[in-house]
């Protein structure tokens, strides 16, 4: 038998690399991409290249390098994705909105409409600015996430003041979601879906043991108890009566739908996802049948092109013979005529801009955009080591995903109009703002996620480690 000594050091966590250089990387296509589309709206509109694209590319450029830099120095081991791919979101969406900003038809309707026309694109450069500014302020202030979950109830305080705000102000084109102070106005619905995001993780992280406890078997499904149906009963009340008062159908299945999945990752119960399924659809039906507002936008739905939906809002019919005009490869930017939608061809029917232009590989390209956003927000929460960064994470990728989803889905007809704005490429400044913060949030959990454990500290009564081989 022989023996052997050898000198061993203290091994130490391997460190996972930043992938920041890999963020830059997919940045410079990010900018890229949208200011050749920029050329490319100008070269089909006016046969030459607009003026204003170097300014354009030079302010998504620093929005985009300002970003970076904050993320570099304060979250180096966040997801390399996120920023690039809502960059690429919301630079595209700039395009699309300019690309609308030149219609002579809207141009001219906004003067018999208004008596003026006011180019949209300049104020969604400046609410992008603000979105940047946002995002950093949550990088700057919020160091660990954890610290959200001191605030549980208070964030479900906040959260019911901003949906229950818009019941006191004035309705617009059916739906109150809009809270208007002097000339500004803004939509609290769009910052409550992140703070109704914190309220269920915290909850639902103390909670849960309880609510997965099940009392009977049914047709395969565990069946909860019945105690603890208050939680889901409650929630669906008050996605109700946001239903019922404001009329704002996608605030309310939004709130409902983040509940439910949320109760559903922290349970594991599949029982909570049928539950929830028959409620929102009873409770739907229910209103539908005396709310005109809703009954409005499901006649819309169900018949687009009657005559009697025609006479009252041709929208949903021209958003489909967009789509169907686009075929698969699109006619190209600037060269489709989704500008009869009308006032919300850029707000709220700014996918049928997409479908027709683009066509239908194009309109793929943008929800596959969508659709890493929140594979990525997924993959965080399944890297996340705290039980509160999982279901938040979880949580913000999940409201992310029904936006998205309820909007994509009424404008196509798959299901009727919500009235709300496809996050980063729609017009307006709550939805932009608001969706800057969640990415912050997003990159934040990421980076704790993701950062390397420190080394341990090195011990000195052992120095050395004799090993003894045969």
């Amino acid at each position: 038998m022989s023996s052997s000594t050898s000198h061993t050091s203290t091994i130490g966590a391997i460190g996972a690399p930043s992938r920041r250089n890999t963020e830059l990387g997919l940045l410079v296509f990010a900018v890229v991409i949208p200011v050749f589309a920029y050329a490319n709206v100008g070269l089909a509109i006016n046969d030459e290249v607009p003026t204003g694209m170097l300014g354009y590319g030079i302010g998504l450029g620093l929005l985009a390098a300002v970003g970076h830099l904050v993320v570099r120095r304060f979250a180096p081991y966040a997801d390399p994705l996120l920023l690039p791919l809502a960059t690429l979101l919301n630079g595209l969406g700039l395009v699309l909105i300019w690309r609308l900003d030149q219609s002579e038809r809207l141009q001219q309707r906004a003067e018999d409409l208004f008596g003026g026309f006011t180019p949209d694109a300049p104020n969604q450069l400046m609410y992008s600015a603000i979105g940047i500014a946002l995002f950093v302020a949550v990088l700057l202030i919020l160091k660990d996430h954890r610290i959200l979950q001191r605030y549980t109830y208070i964030s479900m305080a906040v959260a019911l003041v901003l949906l229950i705000l818009p019941v006191f102000f004035p309705a617009v084109n059916g739906a109150k979601i809009w809270v208007s102070i002097g000339p500004f106005t803004i939509q609290p619905g769009e910052f409550a879906k992140i703070i109704i995001a914190v309220f269920f993780s915290g909850y639902l992280m103390v909670k849960r043991d309880a609510l997965a406890l099940a009392s009977r078997r049914f047709m395969g499904i565990y069946l909860p108890r019945g105690r603890d149906l208050g939680p889901i009963i409650t929630v669906w009340a008050m996605s109700l009566l946001i239903l019922i008062f404001e009329t704002d159908l996608g605030t309310s299945l939004l709130f409902f739908g983040l509940f439910v999945v949320m109760l559903y990752v922290a349970t594991e119960r599949t029982s909570w996802i049928v539950f929830g399924l028959l409620m929102s659809g009873a409770g739907a039906v229910g209103v539908a049948t005396f709310e005109p507002h809703v009954q409005q936008r499901v006649d819309a739905w169900l018949h687009p092109f009657s005559d009697t939906v025609m006479a009252q809002s041709d929208q949903i019919a021209n958003s489909l013979m967009a789509f169907g005009s686009g075929g698969v490869l699109g006619t190209g930017l600037g060269q489709g005529n989704s500008d009869l939608i009308g006032f919300a061809a850029n707000s709220d029917f700014i996918l049928a801009t997409v479908g027709e232009e683009f066509g239908l590989a194009g309109m793929m390209a943008f929800l596959l955009l969508y659709g890493l956003i929140v594979e990525r927000g997924v993959r965080t929460a399944l890297a996340a080591r705290d039980p509160f960064g999982k279901l938040l994470a979880v949580g913000l990728s999940a409201a992310f995903a029904i936006q998205v989803f309820v909007v994509a889905g009424g404008v196509m007809g798959l299901i009727p109009l919500t009235g709300m704005t496809m996050p980063f490429v729609a017009y307006g400044g709550s939805s932009v703002i608001a969706n800057w913060a969640l990415i912050g949030i997003l990159i934040r959990i990421s980076d704790t996620a993701r950062r390397p454990a420190p080394a341990p500290a090195p011990n000195p009564d052992a120095e050395m480690t004799q090993v003894v081989r045969p």
